[in-house]
């Protein structure tokens, strides 16, 4: 299974945005325990490369985030990442994705930018940020665009994850609501693996 497919299995892709990572590795275990096996790292964090290539030896599907050049999507998949995302639409992150046969996922608002982001390669949009137009913007942006698939991010947790997939989202991003930054940076996976067994719960 690649990861796009255990993205779309999962339905929801954690994303780790903290000043530090305790365990990478022990996250990745708790998270796939809970039924989340898609993390995302962000580049914002100090040491993301390190974090990936950890986290990676687990067997879960582990991600880039907040990539924004393609040396860093070439960094990210040399330490194990098996998607890659930017926060923008980025069309020169694409290649090196390509050449590597990792999923490239481009973040897009507008119609004009969705487009934009599946004609330059993305395999899905990031949608963001979501929690500005809610699920029925997802809605209405498939209307035109019914080709589009959607990851919305941004605002997503477990009151509405549910209501942005049965708009016809893909899957979904969920951030500091499910990964604290304050419980990474602890390393407080008890928390965290009760936070998402939730989340997948509320997915039904």
């Amino acid at each position: 299974m690649d990861a796009f497919e255990a993205i779309v299995a999962d339905r929801v892709v954690a994303v780790v945005r903290a000043t530090s990572v305790a365990d990478p590795a022990g996250l990745a275990k708790t998270l796939a325990s809970a039924g989340i096996r898609c993390v995302e790292f962000t580049f914002t964090i100090p040491g993301v490369l390190e974090a990936i290539e950890a986290a990676s030896s687990t067997g879960a599907v582990i991600g880039a985030g907040t990539v924004l050049q393609p040396e860093q999507a070439r960094d990210a998949i040399a330490a194990g990442a098996r998607f890659v995302v930017s926060p923008v639409v980025a069309p020169d992150i694409v290649r090196p994705c390509s050449d590597a046969a990792v999923p490239a996922f481009l973040a897009a608002f507008t119609p004009t930018e969705v487009l934009s982001a599946m004609r330059a390669g993305s395999t899905a949009v990031k949608l963001f940020p979501a929690r500005v137009g809610g699920p029925g913007y997802v809605r209405d942006l498939l209307g035109p665009l019914p080709d589009a698939r959607l990851i919305p991010s941004g605002g997503v947790d477990e009151s509405n994850a549910r209501e942005f997939i049965e708009a016809g989202a893909v899957a979904v991003y969920a951030g500091t609501g499910l990964v604290s930054p304050d419980l990474v940076a602890a390393g407080d996976h008890e928390e965290i693996g009760r936070r998402a067994e939730s989340f997948v719960a509320s997915l039904g």
